[in-house]
């Protein structure tokens, strides 16, 4: 796959103030926002999800208003809010994480353990139901996988897994984890692929972001009752490759 980089990906000044701006947004509003959410422990978890959606609007703001990145999104008509799915998802960057929580249904997302010892963000995040593995333990953490996330899907939450394990660049391709897929199997729930290039604009491991409208790509759901696992990760990372090109 050729990688279409923007005209207006020069590191000039604005690109380097723009990302300024956004990461004293981001970082300040932490202070405000995640004592909120612990305080919020004794409520119910649907109130605490909607406060910490607040940063999440907050982010997408700044990043639009200081970093001219915008997103649009394709195959909405797949989200059906009132049939409990499994999403798995291309993993390109940081957007994807904070995004995802805007447009998608109440959800969990699969995680490293290590990530809720973050001051601030971390504590609050593990308020939020996070289905956290120690990847060092892989057998652990597939158990970890398969029974909390069954537990979510029961309760209602969508999961959000990206069966890469890790952020890719544009361009690169990364054989698929069986995870996502061996619970869609176990629970019985569809899966969504999902789509996208966030990478482009806001680079992995980058503090740089570059303006231009991400695109997000939602397929239709995969049935996953009386199949292998194998055969649901094998369509869903068939799919989202096909969607990648078309990106």
């Amino acid at each position: 796959m050729t990688l279409q980089t923007p005209s207006s990906r020069g590191r000039n000044f604005k690109v380097y103030f723009g990302s300024t701006l956004l990461f004293i947004g981001m970082t300040l509003s932490l202070f405000v926002i995640c004592p909120l959410v612990l305080m919020a422990i004794v409520l119910p978890f649907r109130i605490r999800y909607r406060i910490a959606g607040l940063w999440i609007k907050w982010v997408l703001w700044l990043a639009k208003a200081c970093c001219g990145i915008d997103h649009k999104i394709e195959g909405m008509e797949h989200i059906d809010p009132s049939r409990t799915s499994i999403v798995l998802s291309k993993h390109q960057s940081a957007w994807e994480t904070i995004a995802y929580r805007d447009f998608l249904p109440m959800h969990s997302v699969l995680l490293k353990r290590s990530l809720l010892w973050l001051p601030l963000w971390g504590w609050a995040m593990a308020t939020l139901k996070p289905i956290a593995i120690d990847r060092k333990n892989q057998r652990a953490a597939l158990r970890k996988l398969l029974d909390k996330g069954t537990e979510n899907l029961k309760a209602g939450l969508w999961v959000v897994i990206f069966p890469e394990g890790t952020r890719t660049a544009p361009g690169e391709v990364k054989k698929f984890n069986a995870g996502g897929a061996m619970l869609a199997q176990q629970s019985g729930y569809p899966v969504v692929p999902i789509a996208h290039n966030a990478g482009v604009y806001w680079p992995r491991y980058s503090f740089l972001k570059y303006p231009g409208t991400i695109k997000v790509k939602i397929g239709p759901p995969i049935e996953s009752k009386g199949r292998k696992a194998a055969h649901i990760n094998a369509e869903a990372e068939a799919w989202i490759a096909e969607a990648m090109k078309e990106l």
